[in-house]
């Protein structure tokens, strides 16, 4: 069984009914067991800065799904809320990442052309962090707790 942290966003249109939609598609499904999302935050644009302000969040959830069975349903969801893939970083509908896994208690590592996981970018987004630590509080990284990277990144 795998535990997964799901950084979820969206700026274009409804974006609380995207990311809700999603989430309840998401926890009915007979693979996805004990599913929990944190709070939804206003966020600016990172990256690509020219683009209306995020509704970012977390999910977290444990399944039997490997990690390219997982991106595949979260593709899937990302494509029925008509997510269209023109800018790096720029405007979607719903954007959903793997950010942590996990498997008997270990972060499990996972790298090849169609996923990358811990996610490349994800201890340097403060809004990924501050939704992450609401699932997760005692998360270290690199022998650096949640909370102390988190006080770096908010100077």
């Amino acid at each position: 069984m795998y535990t997964y942290f799901i950084g979820v966003g969206s700026n274009l249109g409804d974006r609380y009914r995207y990311i809700d939609e999603a989430f309840q598609s998401f926890q009915t499904r007979h693979d996805i067991y004990n599913a929990h999302t944190s709070t939804l935050i206003e966020t600016e644009p990172w990256g690509y800065k020219d683009q209306d302000t995020f509704i970012n969040g977390m999910w977290s959830c444990e399944s039997s799904l490997s990690p390219h069975d997982m991106l595949e349903v979260l593709q899937n969801l990302e494509r029925t809320a008509g997510r269209e893939r023109h800018i790096h970083w720029g405007p979607r509908t719903l954007d959903l990442d793997i950010i942590l896994i996990y498997k008997d208690d270990r972060l499990l590592s996972v790298e090849d052309e169609s996923l990358t996981v811990p996610h490349p970018y994800f201890w340097e987004r403060d809004f990924v962090l501050k939704s992450l630590m609401e699932l997760l509080p005692d998360f270290i990284y690199d022998g650096i707790s949640i909370k102390d990277r988190l006080s770096v990144l908010d100077i």
